[in-house]
């Protein structure tokens, strides 16, 4: 027998994917009625209108299931309930660049990462390199622009 395989994500990240569920759903009758509307113009072998629905009830239907399967295997975690000297899923870190410029990220999961805001993947290079480790120590990370380097000034959980 297989397990599934939890996924990670903060309660921000779980109501991002409720809510992108809840658009789907809805558009769903809209799909329908456009379905019908294109088969009402008679010939569906050239009917591009058709066509269109139907590709996009496939999109909808497959980004359904996608986002029901994550939402089923989610495991909401409050950042604010942990604690301890390393970094881990949840922690919001303080960096210093090569410049000794501050840059703060929190390691969340890949459905809420949005490194413009300052979140960023667990799985991501930076966040891969950083999870386990303690404040003062350096870290390199490899990224297409080349190798990077930060000192983990900070580990907060909030």
């Amino acid at each position: 027998m297989s397990t599934v395989e939890k996924m990670a994500m903060l309660a921000i990240g779980y109501e991002k994917l409720n809510e992108q569920l809840r658009a789907l759903k809805a558009e769903r009758p809209l799909i329908v009625d456009a379905i019908e509307e294109a088969r009402a113009h008679g010939d569906l072998s050239e009917n591009a209108e058709y066509h269109a629905a139907k590709e996009r009830q496939g999109q909808v239907e497959a980004t359904i299931a996608d986002l029901e399967d994550k939402l089923s295997r989610a495991q909401v975690i409050d950042p604010s309930t942990l604690s301890g000297d390393r970094i881990v899923f949840g922690a919001t870190v303080t960096l210093l660049d090569e410049d000794d410029a501050p840059i703060q990220y929190q390691i969340v999961g890949q459905a809420e990462a949005d490194a413009k805001l300052g979140m960023i993947s667990y799985n991501s290079p930076l966040g891969r390199a950083l999870i386990g480790k303690k404040v003062g120590e350096d870290v390199e990370v490899v990224v297409p622009s080349g190798e990077k380097y930060y000192y983990i000034d900070k580990i907060e959980f909030i």
